[in-house]
């Protein structure tokens, strides 16, 4: 799609981690809208884009520190012109009893004077898929889904109605599948009965991707929309509707990078060990031991050696990805916070020690390790390109001050087949696999 006819963006998102934040911008792409995501509140305005992307490191945080970063984030979006607004958070809905979804969606609607918005994280192209309130991966309930052992947010309940519920005091309603399938009209009827009942957030069931364009285009009136990247979808055909964005130019275009690369994981996820598991049989890789970080041992300085060694021959990876086991194992002797912090501040130094030696391509998984990465390499914005595995795009800094151009590839934790290192350095430019 080319530019809008109005001159400021028409879609203003607030995405909760950083790679979470890529995934909903590769959709926006996907359907037209050239599209930028900054790290945080940017200092400065994005020109020639139909869509922004605020990546927050939100999902985690207390849920105060959450809700203000959202409002911060808000508040910019609509001093950018934006007419609707996107909350974006995981399709496995990770969150706590405490949040952080419910109290931001709280705050997001109260700052927008809005009574109503839709939660729907799902993502059939990824295996998400919502019925009767409950969230599927694949043919797995959530809580059978491996997704209850996750270390920071353990989700031990598929009943999203239920898990919502017990973040906000507003009332949580359903948007079942019968209703679903009748189409946007129906979904439309529902939500209009449910704003009588006094239900300010409706779970919305979906398992198609047809579900996810039917149930945007009920949304049309929302000034706020909630989910995973999935729903976004349905979001563009209601500009091109109301005559805001017109067929046009290429929305995915990114410049080339020239310079060597490297893959980088912190994800302790099944798909991040199997993609790390898979390199490994072909190529070289390195693997940070958080134990022996704490020990104050030279990790990082190894991992530099290691890749000094193997850089001008070939990409390399560089790891701290770990069985489940062990990474219980590892959070009871150093804590969970602590060892959260020192996987990603190693990762972090020898993305910025790489950048000085030359490395211009990035292939990050995790979504806290992508976020402490992008940050040390201090990148304030993103051009969003094509997509290489659903959910994951590849993407070019928005260079400053003189900053070389870097390729970056952030793929969550659970995203991607399993040669996706390889695919996507491919698609960011690297030649030599």
């Amino acid at each position: 799609m080319q530019s809008n006819t109005a001159s400021s963006p028409l879609l203003g998102c607030i995405a909760d981690d950083f790679t979470g934040a890529t995934d909903l911008a590769n959709m926006l792409v996907r359907e037209g809208m050239r599209t930028v995501q900054t790290i945080g509140v940017s200092a400065t305005t994005p020109q020639d884009v139909d869509a922004i992307v605020v990546a927050l490191k939100s999902r985690t945080v207390p849920a105060a520190e959450a809700v203000a970063d959202s409002l911060a984030a808000l508040s910019w979006l609509q001093q950018q012109g934006c007419r609707q607004f996107f909350f974006k958070y995981c399709s496995t809905f990770d969150s706590t009893a405490k949040g952080n979804i419910g109290p931001v969606i709280d705050a997001l609607l109260q700052a927008l004077g809005s009574d109503f918005t839709i939660a729907c994280p799902v993502f059939p192209e990824t295996g998400r898929t919502l019925y009767r309130g409950h969230l599927f991966i694949q043919d797995q309930l959530l809580n059978e889904s491996g997704m209850q052992n996750h270390p920071l947010t353990p989700m031990t309940d598929a009943n999203l109605v239920r898990v919502l519920q017990q973040q906000t005091p507003s009332k949580v309603g359903l948007i079942a599948y019968p209703a679903v399938a009748q189409g946007s009209e129906k979904i439309h009827t529902e939500i209009a009965g449910l704003r009588q009942q006094g239900v300010r957030m409706a779970i919305v069931d979906a398992l198609e991707n047809q579900d996810l364009y039917a149930i945007g285009a009920a949304c049309a009136d929302l000034s706020l929309v909630t989910g995973g990247s999935g729903i976004a979808l349905g979001l563009p055909a209601n500009f091109v509707k109301a005559g805001l964005l017109q067929p046009g130019a290429k929305a995915s275009a990114l410049p080339g990078v020239e310079g060597w690369s490297v893959v980088l994981a912190g994800s302790a996820s099944k798909a991040t060990n199997a993609q790390v598991a898979a390199w490994m049989e072909k190529h070289p890789a390195f693997r940070l031991d958080p134990l022996a970080l704490a020990r104050g041992e030279p990790i990082v300085a190894q991992a530099l050696a290691f890749a000094d060694k193997h850089l001008e021959q070939q990409p390399l990876l560089i790891y701290a990805t770990t069985t489940p086991e062990q990474v219980r194992q590892v959070q009871a002797e150093l804590g969970v916070e602590r060892a959260g912090q020192l996987i990603e501040q190693a990762l972090a130094d020898i993305a910025v020690a790489l950048q000085a030696s030359g490395v211009r391509r990035f292939v990050i998984a995790g979504g806290e390790t992508s976020g402490a990465v992008v940050k040390a390499l201090d990148v304030h914005a993103l051009r969003i390109g094509a997509q290489i595995d659903p959910g994951v795009p590849a993407t070019a800094s928005i260079a400053t001050d003189g900053s070389p151009v870097l390729a970056l590839a952030l793929k969550s934790g659970n995203f991607g087949s399993v040669d996706f290192f390889e695919k996507a350095l491919r698609q960011l430019g690297e030649t030599r696999l």
